[in-house]
């Protein structure tokens, strides 16, 4: 029975490029209009059938993961590419998806009501992985999201860096100035605003892990005096701050607590402040988090609509001085981060084991097709409490932050016209 119905739901979702699926009763059926791309599965687990009839997304990551299902050639990124361009072309949101997002979508406020306990647990389960983990796939500052791609053959370490210096040019930062740095990470961005800008900035997280190695690093950086990090709730905070910068946190505030987010970043800001939250977005409407994503890899997490955001934003009395989308950046950044953790494969596999490198890859892989193939991107909010805070062109942006453009030396094509070919 499952196995019929399962191929009546394929036969609906898979309707561009080839899906060949084997299943556990020997039977062997094929999806699609024949042409590529084309994938071959095999499901060995019986049990397995049913759960993606059930919940399709979940089941099919615990499949590959758990070994149930395998893929020929181990062409991952082939199959997830074939399944998230069909399911986000739009022709093929058939019946069972729409029932299943919906579901989805009126139990999230429960699933991200995230208070600050749930979410210290919830920083727990992803940040306070083994640093060596983290070192065997990001840049040697840690920069845990999207990077700045200006060129086709930067760097990793560049493209981070030059995402530093894009945001810190939108800050409009003068030596001096005291900035609040929430979800501060590994350190990389307060540390990069004291060292380079001359700010007094204070770094707040939840991540244990992470307060650890930052404080080791201001240390070892000669930067204690100008930097300071805290293991603190960003509701917590009291005071004013000239300036606010929040880099891939907000994807982990939570649908029910985003007028109180934009709230404080209000009340902190100074009254000629400026503010700059960088998070992944979704170029269509409010959604749902993938609960594979949810239960293995963020839970609490949501990548919010440009409309959830700016409906809190409005609320909070803050002026949208600039909103920036990254499209293609992060597609690239995962490429990057899948590379260097092939690489590293071996070394991984030795700090947990098989299953985790499978879902490691599966989680990269995703997202970065996601990214590619789907409809999520970055967006880049520049807030400040008076119009005026912030020059009225944008000009100052690119000179502060593309010296290339000033001096040009370097040549090739925009990354996205590489990316195109």
């Amino acid at each position: 029975m499952w196995t019929k119905i399962l191929n009546k739901m394929l036969s609906q979702l898979i309707r561009h490029g080839t899906l060949m699926v084997h299943f556990p009763d020997g039977q062997t059926q094929r999806h699609g209009d024949g042409t590529a791309p084309s994938v071959s599965v095999r499901v060995t687990d019986p049990q397995l059938v049913g759960r993606i009839v059930r919940n399709p997304d979940l089941a099919l990551g615990e499949g590959y993961v758990d070994g149930g299902l395998t893929i020929d050639q181990d062409d991952l990124r082939g199959l997830l590419e074939l399944v998230i361009a069909n399911t986000k072309s739009g022709a093929t949101m058939v019946w069972w998806r729409r029932m299943q997002d919906a579901f989805r979508v009126m139990a999230r406020r429960a699933a991200q009501f995230n208070t600050a306990k749930r979410s210290a647990e919830n920083v727990e389960h992803h940040y306070d992985l083994s640093g060596a983990l983290y070192d065997m796939f990001l840049d040697a500052d840690r920069q845990y999201s999207c990077a700045y791609f200006i060129h086709p053959d930067d760097t990793l370490e560049q493209a981070q860096q030059q995402k530093k210096a894009h945001i810190a040019a939108k800050l409009c930062l003068k030596p001096g100035m005291t900035v609040l740095d929430i979800g501060s990470g590994w350190g990389g961005m307060a540390l990069t605003l004291a060292k380079d800008y001359g700010a007094k900035v204070l770094g707040v997280t939840l991540s244990q892990e992470q307060y650890k190695r930052s404080v080791a690093r201001a240390a070892e950086a000669g930067l204690s005096d100008r930097v300071t990090f805290e293991l603190k709730d960003y509701r917590d905070l009291n005071g004013k701050f000239d300036r606010i910068v929040s880099v891939g946190m907000f994807e982990h505030v939570g649908v029910p607590h985003y007028r109180k987010y934009f709230t404080q970043v209000k009340n902190l800001l100074a009254p000629d402040g400026i503010a700059l939250i960088h998070t992944i977005g979704r170029a269509a409407p409010p959604s749902s988090t993938s609960p594979w994503i949810t239960k293995y890899i963020f839970p609490g997490g949501y990548v919010p609509a440009l409309s959830e955001m700016s409906a809190a934003m409005e609320k909070s009395g803050l002026w949208p001085t600039d909103v920036e989308v990254w499209r293609l950046h992060y597609a690239t950044t995962l490429a990057h981060w899948l590379q260097r953790f092939d690489a590293n494969i071996d070394k991984a596999r030795a700090l947990y084991d098989d299953r985790f490198c499978r879902m490691w890859r599966y989680y990269l892989i995703a997202s970065e097709m996601t990214f590619l193939k789907g409809r999520q991107c970055v967006f880049q909010m520049q807030l400040a409490n008076r119009q005026d805070a912030v020059p009225l062109t944008r000009d100052y942006i690119a000179e502060t932050s593309r010296p290339d453009l000033l001096n040009p030396g370097r040549s090739g094509k925009n990354s996205w016209d590489h990316a195109a070919q």
